[in-house]
């Protein structure tokens, strides 16, 4: 069984940092698409981040240059590093593992755009205040 739990989550003003980390367990970690999503109350899931098992990362215009997602394969630990928050970031965090195998080195937006996720962790809140 596929187990993923987040943790990292938390208050911060804007313009400040957090990073999340999702610690993935359960099955061979490589050759899966990984992603960060995030859901705000009254709001669609949003896709924000994704990366294939070689490194190749893919990201949403929302935060691009501002978010990194950074799998550490030996680790089994998939993280976000965020920066520069803004109230709009405040959401729900989830992170998620392709449903199927994926080749090595399919690409982030491959990952990001094509892939179907199946797998979820529970979530980890994150709230900016101005």
């Amino acid at each position: 069984q596929v187990q993923l739990v987040e943790s990292g989550g938390g208050s911060v003003q804007c313009g400040g940092s957090l990073s999340l980390s999702c610690a993935v367990s359960g099955y061979v970690y490589s050759s899966y698409c990984m992603g960060w999503f995030r859901q705000a109350p009254g709001k669609e899931r949003e896709k924000i981040a994704a990366s294939d098992t070689a490194g190749s990362t893919s990201y949403s215009d929302s935060v691009k240059g501002r978010f990194t997602i950074s799998p550490d394969n030996a680790k089994n630990v998939v993280y976000l590093p965020m920066s520069n928050l803004k109230p709009e970031d405040t959401a729900m965090y989830y992170c998620a593992a392709s449903r199927h195998l994926v080749p090595y080195y399919s690409g982030g937006d491959y990952c990001r755009t094509r892939v179907e996720f199946g797998y979820w962790g529970q979530g980890t809140q994150v709230t900016v205040s101005s």
